[in-house]
């Protein structure tokens, strides 16, 4: 997770200036432009306190360190300049971010991969995307 990112595209998803949330989370505008930026080192009390001034909360685990696997899923999904236009179709409709969107869409087709017979395919994708666009039309 890139920490910088997750910060910005929550403010923004939640039309949030950095000032309005410096306010609510109780810390500068500068220090929170420079954690969005990739700088700084914050507290986990500082985070604390974004997250709540974002509406979230924070999470933080340790797991066992394994490889990742590769997906395909996020590799047909970044190649699909279909699936670019649904997902930032579906994400200014539900007012979500289409970072959020894609990884939503990546994690279901990696699902739905568990049930087919081998890896996702365009297809596949193709399918999924159908699916989300006539569910939006509901």
């Amino acid at each position: 997770m890139d920490l910088s990112a997750e910060l910005r595209d929550r403010r923004k998803a939640a039309q949030r200036t950095i000032a309005s949330v410096a306010v609510d989370a109780g810390l500068s505008v500068p220090y929170i432009a420079n954690l969005e930026n990739g700088r700084g080192n914050p507290t986990l009390a500082a985070l604390e306190r974004l997250a709540g001034a974002l509406g979230a909360q924070l999470q933080l685990t340790i797991v066992d360190e394994e490889a990742p696997k590769p997906s395909t899923s996020a590799d047909l999904v970044a190649a699909s300049s279909r699936a670019k236009r649904v997902i930032a179709e579906v994400a200014a409709a539900r007012g979500s971010t289409k970072r959020t969107v894609e990884r939503r869409l990546v994690a279901t087709l990696d699902a739905l991969g568990e049930l087919l017979p081998g890896p996702p395919t365009d297809a596949d994708l193709d399918r999924l995307l159908d699916l989300l666009l006539l569910a939006g039309k509901s």
